[in-house]
């Protein structure tokens, strides 16, 4: 999968976890961006790491599922760091 692919299936799956997670997370797109990707990319290392199956093609079911799911735990972390930042201000 090339970089124009990375970027599209970040941005997607951020959205996307950040549909399914309730409550304010921060950010725009940007950073949606940035948290997918990143979540794509940890969730292709666990799913690699103990299920034995990665990120292999853009429209393969588990790509999806790994990518949405590293987003996920992703955009949760980035929650639990930033969310004494807000109340401080």
């Amino acid at each position: 999968m090339g970089i124009i692919g990375w970027i599209v299936l970040g941005l997607l799956a951020g959205a996307i976890a950040k549909a399914i997670l309730p409550g304010r997370q921060g950010g725009g797109w940007i950073m949606t961006l940035i948290l997918g990707v990143v979540g794509a990319l940890l969730g292709g290392f666990i799913g690699s790491a103990i299920f034995g199956v990665g990120i292999d093609g853009f429209f393969d079911l588990s790509t999806w599922l790994l990518a949405i799911g590293g987003a996920i735990i992703v955009l949760l972390i980035y929650g639990l760091v930033t969310r004494g930042s807000r109340n401080r201000a």
